[in-house]
């Protein structure tokens, strides 16, 4: 089964959507199996990451924006506007993809582990997360 998670996001950062996947694996009546999970974006990116103390998240933002300043003289792709090229190469180094375990209909997440889209562009977006579930 194949399925899309519609994703509205104010800006950049991590932005949770566990229950939504969640949501898709549930309604899928698949009982084990694989979730796969694909952003059709080249400036976003998706994480499994902690879901219980948000520093965690803030931590991780500000690492990647030192790590990948806006504003580089070296950028040629600027004509989207300063934090696009920056919003590639973020998504370069992250992952595009994810694979979890589907274990008795759920997400065989850890307890504190949650599904992350995270966003690189500075402006609201709407981000499109392809689910396949198979057995």
């Amino acid at each position: 089964m194949i399925a899309e998670l519609r994703l509205e996001v104010p800006g950049p950062g991590l932005h949770e959507f566990t229950e939504e996947a969640q949501a898709k694996v549930a309604s899928s009546g698949l009982a084990e199996g694989l979730c796969t999970l694909f952003v059709r974006h080249t400036s976003a990116s998706l994480l499994i990451q902690e879901n219980a103390d948000p520093s965690a998240r803030r931590d991780l933002e500000r690492w990647l924006a030192r790590l990948v300043p806006e504003a580089d003289p070296l950028y040629t792709h600027t004509l989207e506007g300063p934090d696009d090229m920056p919003a590639h190469i973020r998504a370069a180094l992250t992952a595009t993809s994810l694979s979890i375990p589907v274990v008795e209909s759920r997400l065989g997440l850890g307890t504190w582990q949650g599904l992350y889209l995270w966003e690189h562009r500075h402006g609201p977006s709407t981000r499109h997360v392809l689910v396949h579930l198979n057995e």
